[in-house]
């Protein structure tokens, strides 16, 4: 595998501001950025054993993966309300957990600092984990185990992408409380519109799902149809997961796929990693990993030239594609 170094001002700014004691560097794969320790598990994802039962959900950083992920395991698990009260990266685990934090030089320093599995490695731990698996990811297309690339497995993935101007504050927010971000948010913008954030470049992640939308084995969802119509998004969902949900199973889902609910759930909100990360002085930040989950937050933080930027740069990308938010 032919790694290369991300470099140029924006390389710089990722040094200057988005390195730490869990974070050394980036390096680009395949045209994509991740983190330097990325390295250590590349091959491992490459070779990965998939299986033809394994339900994969894709997607770029805070698109509505958690909310995507919630939804499919309790349609999988026939609404089982109790088993979702695990923390849901241990039932629903997340492939690039371990790559995306180095704490090799961390672990040392704090002897009661333990890790669970699925983050110490959370390749091994998918690899291990009985079927069906359930498994997160924000690889693109290109970086995805090969026996899915090349068809020889075919397991069932649900692509869930947003507009670009709530994910890039919605990153902002999440680089900044879990990931050690330090700059400010004009940097990040450069940061996004630049594609030298992690999973980045933006667009080529979204496209090279949306152009398989109509394979059988793929189904991609909008974040905005989700919050537009949550009962529909879910019976499309279970349609494609061959699974049949009766009126008072489909109002049950809905309540507990409310905003207000997995705000205030423990096994889906990552309030515990946020208070990790503050006891042992890894981040210095306050926030909350679910913060507003709306359509549109964009415009109180952007201002109309940056807005206008954003737009500019949607429609070079999205021209003739279909696709729109």
């Amino acid at each position: 595998m032919e790694f290369k170094d991300v470099d140029g001002e924006l390389g710089d700014i990722l040094l200057k501001y988005f390195t730490s004691e869990f974070r050394t560097g980036y390096v680009k794969l395949r045209g994509f950025v991740l983190p330097e320790y990325f390295k250590k598990f590349a091959q491992r994802v490459e070779d990965l054993e998939v299986r033809d039962d394994d339900l994969w959900i894709v997607s770029f950083p805070k698109t509505g993966t958690t909310w995507t992920q919630e939804m499919s395991w309790l349609i999988g698990h026939d609404l089982d309300f109790e088993g979702a009260k695990v923390p849901l990266p241990e039932r629903f685990p997340f492939i690039d957990h371990s790559p995306l934090f180095d704490y090799t030089d961390v672990l040392p320093k704090i002897p009661e600092f333990k890790l669970p599995d699925f983050v110490n490695d959370s390749v091994t731990y998918i690899d291990k984990k009985k079927s069906p698996r359930f498994i997160k990811t924000h690889l693109p297309w290109e970086l995805l185990p090969k026996q899915i690339r090349n068809g020889t497995k075919k397991p069932k993935i649900i692509y869930v992408a947003r507009n670009a101007k709530d994910t890039c504050i919605s990153y902002f927010h999440h680089c900044t409380l879990l990931e050690g971000y330090t700059g400010n948010f004009d940097d990040f913008c450069k940061l996004f519109m630049g594609g030298s954030l992690c999973f980045a470049p933006f667009w080529p992640h979204i496209l090279n799902f949306w152009n398989r939308r109509d394979d059988p084995n793929v189904l991609f969802l909008k974040f905005e149809d989700l919050k537009k119509n949550l009962p529909e998004a879910i019976k499309k969902t279970a349609d494609f997961m061959g699974k049949d949900l009766n009126e008072e199973q489909l109002k049950l889902l809905t309540d507990h796929l409310s905003f207000a609910s997995m705000k205030n759930n423990p096994a889906v909100n990552y309030e515990a990693a946020i208070e990790i990360n503050k006891k042992f002085g890894l981040i210095n930040a306050d926030g909350h990993f679910m913060r507003s989950g709306q359509v549109g937050g964009y415009k109180e933080a952007m201002s109309e030239k940056l807005i206008a930027e954003f737009d500019r740069w949607t429609q070079e990308n999205i021209a003739g594609t279909g696709l729109s938010f």
